[in-house]
């Protein structure tokens, strides 16, 4: 069902590259909104290497999920995430999923569904977060493009708030995450058992 007051969507009277970097592109927009307004909008994308990405929370058994501690150069220290990255050309968000977890944690999973897409700072950029959930885990290692080896560590997804309590856990994308697979759990808890 739509809104009839919604607004219209701004046209699009310009768009122009105004800075490129290996893994940026920062795009100026000019926009014309619905009642005549018109703007300049910057965003910052990807450089089309990637064709979305993906995050993974893995869940080596129903009480417990796997967090990964990397390097993260935005805030110069070390954050503890879930995995991701970057799905590869050729590849659907399943694969890359595991790939990436695979890669990262060092386990596959017989079973990976999608949970959610979040999006980071929408006004400036125009990133989007596939969040899937993989369960039925088994070891399987894969060289990836780290570049030193990252720490896994395994929490308990119903002591989210304990982890909140972490300097190093902070990522947004990760939180909301979280939360979103601890109730899909909970729900499916008290409904007949998937496990």
């Amino acid at each position: 069902m739509t809104d009839d007051h919604a607004p219209h969507k701004p046209h699009v009277l310009a768009r122009r590259s105004v800075a490129r970097s290996r893994l940026f592109n920062i795009e100026e927009m000019e926009l014309r909104f619905s009642n005549g307004a018109e703007r300049t909008f910057e965003r910052l994308g990807g450089t089309g290497r990637g064709v979305g990405a993906v995050m993974i929370v893995a869940m080596p058994d129903p009480e417990h999920v796997l967090l990964i501690r990397e390097y993260a150069a935005g805030v110069e220290d070390y954050a503890l995430t879930l995995p991701k990255g970057l799905v590869d050309p050729g590849e659907d968000i399943v694969t890359a999923a595991n790939r990436e977890l695979m890669e990262e944690c060092g386990f596959g999973a017989h079973r990976l569904e999608p949970l959610v897409e979040l999006t980071l700072a929408p006004n400036y950029m125009r990133h989007r977060m596939q969040v899937m959930l993989a369960t039925d885990l088994y070891p399987r290692r894969l060289p990836g493009d780290e570049p030193e080896p990252l720490i896994v560590e395994t929490h308990a997804i119903d002591e989210i708030g304990a982890l909140l309590t972490r300097e190093d856990f902070h990522e947004a994308r990760a939180i909301a995450a979280l939360y979103i697979a601890r109730d899909k759990m909970r729900a499916e808890n008290a409904s007949p058992s998937i496990w």
